[in-house]
């Protein structure tokens, strides 16, 4: 026989408020490492069909990966003071997602 047990949290107005703030800002978070590697892919691809071969290549950016954006969180938390309150484990989550929404979109 398992057993299970269910909670039901009851936060305050206080917390209410701090977790609206969290989810607000990784929305941001998620919106904007989204971005970054969609403007990467549709400044960088070119059709085969389309290709200039007369002009030089430009030096491409470097691709947003899930190491880089993890690793550009330091940034984000030393411009953004809000994001410190956020645990670093919560904004990895959230790039984590990006990972996998960008993997199954492209």
């Amino acid at each position: 026989m398992c057993t299970a047990y269910q909670y039901k949290l009851r936060p305050n107005k206080e917390q209410i408020a701090t977790i609206e703030l969290w989810l607000e800002l990784l929305r941001w978070q998620y919106n904007y490492r989204l971005g970054e590697r969609f403007s990467w892919w549709s400044e960088n691809r070119c059709p085969v069909n389309a290709c200039p071969l007369v002009m030089p290549i430009p030096q491409l950016r470097d691709n947003p990966n899930y190491y880089s954006q993890k690793k550009n969180l330091v940034n984000t938390k030393d411009k953004f003071r809000e994001y410190k309150l956020i645990h670093s484990q919560v904004c990895q989550d959230c790039i984590k997602r990006v990972k996998l929404a960008f993997v199954l979109v492209v």
